[in-house]
């Protein structure tokens, strides 16, 4: 099973919400970086994207470093420890994060579970949804895509899993819709939309429903 992890895993909304100063600040900030990293293809720093994204919005240049400085505040969706840890010894587990590998790496570990494989942008060389950091995962894991579940924080996921030949659902508790040049791009429809990570155990086999 691979997951995102910033927005899968990991609730970043709340911070970024927090270090631009409010709710709309922050989701504008936010999708700001999310429609640059898809739009970059090729890996280019991430924190200059973040702060580059924070300027876009009318944020102060600083924003960018504030939120590096917080990163290690990032926390759990709830529930996300606990699902980790019942899948260890049943399931090989990656990450897929579109960030640096510093911060990738300090925030999977905020997750107190040992992965099979980190995948961070940076490592890959390329920005989901390029195909290139889900098929890096399936590689290193060595699993065919056809055997593996990929579960998606962010929407771009959901053509970034097309492209891999990855099933996909979406955890998806901000109930945020599919942008429409997603589906135009090719974007298939996820298996399943969850709005909480204690529903995935419902869809695993011999999970009981």
């Amino acid at each position: 099973m691979l997951f995102d992890l910033l927005s899968a895993l990991l609730d970043s909304w709340s911070l970024w919400n927090d270090v631009a100063g409010g709710p709309e600040a922050g989701r504008t900030w936010r999708t700001a970086l999310l429609e640059r990293v898809r739009a970059e293809g090729a890996y280019r720093d991430y924190e200059t994207l973040m702060t580059e994204a924070a300027t876009s919005t009318g944020l102060p240049a600083s924003r960018g470093a504030d939120l590096v400085r917080r990163w290690d505040e990032l926390r759990p969706w709830p529930g996300a420890n606990a699902m980790l840890r019942g899948l260890r010894g049943k399931l090989k587990t990656a990450v897929v994060t579109n960030c640096s590998e510093s911060l990738g790496r300090r925030a999977a570990a905020l997750l107190e579970v040992s992965f099979d494989t980190v995948v961070t942008a940076e490592r890959a060389g390329s920005y989901k949804p390029d195909k290139h950091p889900y098929v890096l995962a399936l590689h290193e894991l060595q699993v065919p895509a056809s055997r593996a579940l990929f579960v998606a924080g962010s929407p771009n996921d959901l053509l970034g899993g097309a492209r891999a030949g990855l099933p996909v659902v979406w955890h998806n508790p901000l109930r945020l819709p599919i942008p429409r040049g997603l589906t135009e791009a090719g974007a298939a429809p996820p298996l399943a939309e969850i709005g909480s990570l204690a529903a995935l155990s419902k869809l695993l086999p011999g999970e009981e429903a």
